[in-house]
């Protein structure tokens, strides 16, 4: 590290660990450190020439990223594209017709939504942007979901579908309040307006999941849900709290492909009845994940231009610059 504030040679955690594989014996010991060494100077690892290595990806034609170095990063409705590291980035550009935003936590489901070109699909409300981090987000996913939430219009919806499970609800946490480890960061990172979109325990027999279906939570589960049952409530929100419980209660979990799997379509239909008509009806049925998005969506863009009055709504800045934070949530 020091060599890299010296030298002015940018480094990763990774690069660190492998100067010294032997003293170290794991990644997480030399993540501690760093995160360590910062927090006490207080600053931010980006001060200290430390580079985060990117690992989440996004998709949606309604997203440009211009770099330092005068390269686009194009977005593509059809295919991923990595999410540069902060230090790289000069500015997001956003269409003015984007109609929504939703993180995902599987990069399995993410890929299997590109693959439908679920960010432009004629049977979901207007054209949208997919983000994941790939579970546990990285903090260029992390800068761009924040900086997204600072620049663009509360009509546009910013939601996550993660597991129903306490770990799928604590990637979430991470999203919207920051991590504990990077507690010192947070206030440039957390992203109060990610909204969970779902998998909700209580909606599953709704949506025709029955219990049988689902998995048995294990200690580990059990032991996570307890714990975070005693966050306080600023950083636990009711509606996570009573899902938390319902599991426990119930002693099952889902995971977003249990809606790619059992599930069928025609019992999501009777419980949320919002299915476009004929063949795209049809086709919907078809895709099970696809038509849960077009219920859940279709109700929260709604829902989001009858709450905001067209003279509180803000004039939609494409530019987002990256180096913009408001730290006052």
């Amino acid at each position: 590290m020091h060599e890299a504030v010296t030298e002015n040679v940018p480094v990763t955690k990774r690069d660190i660990y492998y100067q010294d594989v032997p003293l170290f014996k794991e990644q997480r010991i030399v993540d501690n450190i760093v995160d360590d060494i910062a927090a006490s100077l207080k600053l931010e690892r980006s001060d200290l020439n430390v580079r985060a290595t990117s690992k989440g990806i996004f998709c949606g034609s309604t997203l440009n990223v211009y770099l330092s170095s005068g390269d686009v990063i194009h977005g593509n409705d059809s295919e991923a594209s990595l999410i540069p590291v902060g230090e790289d980035v000069e500015t997001f550009r956003v269409d003015e017709d984007l109609a929504w935003v939703l993180i995902i936590e599987k990069d399995a489901v993410f890929q299997t939504l590109c693959h439908l070109n679920a960010s432009n699909h004629p049977l979901l409300p207007g054209k949208g942007l997919l983000i994941t981090g790939k579970g546990y987000p990285d903090m260029a996913t992390r800068h761009l979901v924040k900086t997204l939430c600072d620049s663009l219009p509360k009509t546009v919806p910013i939601m996550a579908l993660v597991d129903g499970d306490p770990y799928g609800l604590d990637i979430l946490s991470v999203y919207k309040y920051g991590s504990s480890r990077l507690r010192h960061e947070n206030g440039k990172l957390a992203a109060r307006r990610v909204k969970w979109m779902g998998l909700w325990s209580s909606e599953l027999s709704r949506v025709g999941i029955d219990k049988d279906a689902l998995i048995p939570i294990s200690q580990h589960d059990e032991k996570k849900a307890l714990s975070m049952l005693q966050r306080p409530q600023d950083v636990m929100p009711a509606k996570w709290r009573k899902e938390l419980m319902y599991m426990l209660h119930s002693r099952r979990k889902a995971e977003i492909e249990i809606l790619s799997g059992s599930v069928n379509s025609s019992t999501i239909l009777a419980s949320y009845p919002m299915l476009p008509p004929s063949t795209e009806g049809e086709a919907m049925q078809r895709k099970p994940l696809l038509h849960y998005l077009h219920v859940k969506l279709s109700q929260l863009v709604a829902f989001k231009h009858i709450m905001v009055r067209p003279e509180e709504q803000p004039t939609r800045n494409n530019n987002c610059e990256s180096s913009q934070f408001d730290s006052n949530e």
